[in-house]
């Protein structure tokens, strides 16, 4: 299943040596998390989603004839990371007359 889906994820891209797959069991089922380089991740989402559901489509299909039960997750490191929030500013302190 990993070949098939390294395979799959290396034809897409531009740059297949930055292709990495980390896989791991989550309630009973194995969670692939697909990591590309940033440039690469929309070809692998495609337009709407499309290439991504095909994949998670193949993969689900493939892991049925084994009896598994599979997902598929995009790992996109162009997500700008929370921007801290401010404390809270102290209105200002009424005068005292």
């Amino acid at each position: 299943m990993e070949q098939l889906l390294t395979y799959l994820a290396r034809a897409l891209v531009d740059q297949p040596d930055q292709v990495g797959l980390r896989v791991s069991e989550v309630d009973g089922a194995r969670l692939y998390e697909l990591k590309v380089a940033p440039e690469d991740v929309g070809k692998v989402i495609g337009r709407d989603g499309r290439t991504v559901n095909a994949l998670r489509t193949l993969l689900s299909a493939a892991a049925q004839k084994q009896g598994q039960k599979v997902r598929l997750e995009i790992l996109d490191d162009r997500r700008a990371a929370p921007v801290p929030v401010a404390a809270p500013v102290a209105p200002p302190a009424p005068d005292a007359q």
